[in-house]
């Protein structure tokens, strides 16, 4: 634990052209007495920290002192390219390994471009969690980071149907999974891996067990996950649609039509539909989840949409604008 601290310290002193105390305290998350005994423990050891008293004092290296300890190990280069999500980072367990890498890319830099990543950081943020959702890390899975990062097989129990906010439990299974990559969607995170011969898409914070394999699984290298995971979502969203609606839009509505649910089926649907008649309205038989889903989105349409068919749906909405009517009146 030591050794670690006092290598991070040289790297941080290499970095920059000075620290104050208080300013090493805060990054290695010790003591500013801690600070002042890993110096001189460095000093004895041959490494050239040299200590400058008064208000603008703090600790440098002198005489263009380098250190070769700025290799990159495997777990830290892998979590340098994922630095731009601090909070997958920090889920799957790999926020001191990506603090160590960047320090030693910092490190090994020229003076004149050391602050590239403050910079960037401070201009470039990504934040993958969707709007209204406060994100709930899976328990489970730095477990299986760690089993994807080293091509282990993983047990585990998967609790199928039913899920959070469902009212319904599911029903348990247990799989042996060759785990192949992770996908965070809009805060949720999936597990993409191998079962027998099919690949398939789990929620992470679905495992209501997970446990490590001894035995590693030969990965295919021609797997493509960005290309795999676009595929099954598109699949997933085309299975979701299990009805159809047909409405009327005006050009107004038609823009808004395709951010009312699914963007692709909407454009779809608009791009197959007849020319607008002269009244500027065009006809539209558009793919939904269901009627309720299908009353909710469309309801937000307002006089720009109407509902021809289903009867029912076009009932319904009718019944709703009557009661805004009298709301209103």
């Amino acid at each position: 634990m030591r050794a670690a601290r006092l290598i991070k310290m040289v790297l941080l002193l290499q970095s920059r052209p000075a620290m104050t105390a208080a300013e090493l305290a805060a990054e290695l998350e010790v003591s500013e007495r801690t600070v002042t005994r890993d110096a001189q423990a460095l000093s004895e050891a041959g490494v050239p920290v040299y200590a400058e008293r008064g208000r603008a004092g703090g600790y440098r290296l002198i005489g263009g002192y380098r250190t070769r300890l700025t290799g990159l190990a495997r777990n830290e280069a892998e979590a340098l390219f994922l630095s731009g999500l601090p909070s997958a980072l920090r889920e799957m367990g790999l926020e001191d390994a990506a603090s160590a890498a960047r320090l030693k890319v910092s490190a090994a830099l020229l003076p004149s471009v050391r602050d590239a990543s403050a910079s960037a950081a401070q201009r470039f943020h990504l934040d993958a969690p969707s709007w209204y959702h406060e994100p709930e890390p899976p328990g489970f899975l730095p477990a299986v980071a760690d089993a994807v990062w080293d091509d282990r097989l993983l047990r585990a129990r998967y609790r199928k149907g039913g899920g959070r906010g469902s009212g319904r439990e599911g029903t348990e299974v247990s799989r042996e999974l060759a785990p192949y990559g992770l996908v965070l969607k809009a805060g949720v995170w999936y597990l993409c891996a191998k079962v027998g011969d099919d690949f398939r898409v789990y929620r992470i914070d679905r495992f209501t067990s997970v446990e490590p394999a001894a035995e590693r699984f030969d990965r295919d290298e021609t797997f493509d996950l960005p290309a795999f995971w676009d595929a099954r979502a598109a699949e997933f969203a085309r299975s979701l649609l299990r009805t159809e609606v047909t409405v009327r839009v005006s050009e107004s509505g038609a823009r808004q039509l395709t951010y009312t649910g699914d963007r692709a089926a909407a454009a779809t649907a608009l791009s197959e539909a007849p020319p607008a008649g002269p009244d500027g309205w065009r006809t539209v038989v558009l793919p939904v989840e269901s009627l309720d889903v299908a009353y909710s989105q469309l309801l937000s349409l307002g006089p720009e949409l109407e509902v021809v068919a289903p009867e029912k749906l076009r009932d319904r909405i009718a019944e709703a604008v009557e009661r805004l009517s009298d709301l209103y009146r």
